[in-house]
């Protein structure tokens, strides 16, 4: 074969394989936003839990697997300000930090 022919074979195979990798990475949500939404009677669990953590509010987004704990669930309060709850797999409040605040232990 000649030299030119073998690196477009070469060429063409990267770029073969860059593309099924894509196509992986796409099918299997990595895209580097691991993070899953609660659903379901866990979500409204987690929900419940954590508005009366905070004394009320809205809850504006929720995940599973949270870095700090089982589930998250932040909370937006009437003044503007946002709490993030950190809950264990029973629902127990294990930690909340607001605005700035560093993990706070729910104890």
């Amino acid at each position: 074969m000649k030299k030119r022919t073998k690196v477009m074979i070469v060429g063409a195979s990267a770029l073969a394989l860059a593309a099924g990798g894509a196509g992986v990475a796409g099918a299997t949500g990595a895209t580097g936003d691991s993070s899953k939404p609660i659903t379901g009677q866990a979500l409204k669990e987690a929900s419940a839990t954590a508005l009366k953590a905070t004394g009320g509010g809205q809850v504006t987004e929720t995940e599973v697997g949270d870095e700090e704990s089982y589930y998250q669930v932040e909370v937006t309060k009437a003044d503007g300000s946002q709490v993030d709850v950190q809950l264990d797999r029973g629902f127990q409040v294990v930690g909340q930090s607001g605005d700035g605040e560093s993990q706070a232990s729910g104890n």
